[in-house]
């Protein structure tokens, strides 16, 4: 919450500091020096990426990062004006937009959907999702994540009734310590606390592949999307970041360390991550759309979701598209 706060101050004296410019000169359709782009994070997981290739390097508007531990704070804050972009993945970026936060898709970054499992202690007596019929199951972080989405369609493809499984939602930090002390029979996660797990011998259960989309999304604001300028910088941006995985791919080593060191976690913990895959970031297809409206669509029938939103309302294609990427320096 405090977090938010200092993210929302930092709206409000932009805006006041807007507003003491009024009587200067409007600037020119292209001259993007007064522009400042508030970038919405998730553990600095896109900051560390962009600032370790030097992505940002030479532009001619201003950033700056506003980092969150997770999905609900980051769209708080989108929902609130006090940033222009947030990064997330396909289920919290539905969960918002059932919400009403203001938010258009407008680049998708796709990888591998190993990044997200069900493990259990490797001396379990678990060995299929068929076993876990009776069992606790604990799902990080809450209804409506990627994780339970794994859950729910392992536990239809495995023939298991939900009601005959017990589960809870644990926030990851919480639920890692649990876990490594053999208080979880079985944990639906993902991404570093996953990989912190396998680590320690944690044995899978199923991972996503061939379930989850393995897709998460960059979304802006309909305010900086509705502003010439910005919305102008915005495509910059996009374009860079998209550099900036590239830069990932071709230096996997470099970046481990990188990561490691940023996120203060073990070389071989962020060296596992990017064994999995690292992701490209892309201009949004049409099959991108349609995934992320079966996710809806199923969220909607579970009664997770309240109603069905329209994924296809939700996107911009126009401010990064191909023809923007290809025309990148």
């Amino acid at each position: 919450m405090v977090e938010l706060r200092a993210v929302l101050l930092l709206a409000a004296a932009l805006l006041m500091g807007g507003c003491e410019k009024a009587a200067e000169p409007p600037k020119s359709s292209s001259d993007l020096s007064g522009v400042t782009l508030i970038l919405g994070d998730q553990a600095k997981g896109l900051r560390t990426v962009v600032e370790a290739s030097h992505a940002l390097d030479g532009i001619d508007y201003k950033v700056q990062w506003a980092n969150f531990q997770g999905a609900a704070p980051l769209f708080e804050a989108l929902r609130a004006g006090a940033v222009d972009l947030g990064p997330a993945g396909d289920t919290p970026v539905l969960a918002a937009a059932t919400g009403g936060t203001p938010l258009r898709i407008v680049a998708v970054r796709r990888s591998q959907a190993r990044s997200i499992a069900i493990l259990v202690p490797p001396d379990s007596p678990i060995h299929s999702v068929a076993d876990l019929k009776g069992r606790n199951v604990v799902v990080s972080s809450a209804r409506g994540s990627i994780s339970q989405y794994l859950l729910i369609r392992a536990l239809e493809n495995a023939g298991v009734d939900e009601k005959d499984v017990n589960v809870g939602f644990v926030l990851p930090t919480d639920a890692l310590p649990a876990f490594n002390a053999g208080k979880i029979e079985a944990w639906a996660t993902f991404g570093v606390y996953q990989a912190f797990a396998e680590q320690k011998g944690a044995r899978v259960l199923i991972s996503g592949e061939g379930i989850n989309t393995g897709l998460t999304f960059i979304t802006a604001s309909d305010e900086v999307l509705t502003d010439p300028l910005k919305r102008k910088a915005l495509g910059d941006v996009l374009q860079r970041f998209a550099k900036a995985f590239e830069w990932a791919q071709q230096n996997p080593e470099e970046y481990a360390r990188v990561f490691a060191k940023v996120n203060d976690i073990p070389l071989e913990v962020s060296q596992l991550l990017r064994k999995w895959g690292d992701e490209s970031l892309l201009p949004v297809e049409e099959r991108d759309v349609q995934a992320l409206q079966q996710v809806d669509d199923l969220f909607v029938k579970k009664k997770i979701f309240p109603h069905r939103v329209e994924v296809q309302a939700l996107t911009d294609t126009e401010v990064f598209s191909p023809q923007s990427l290809a025309a990148a320096p």
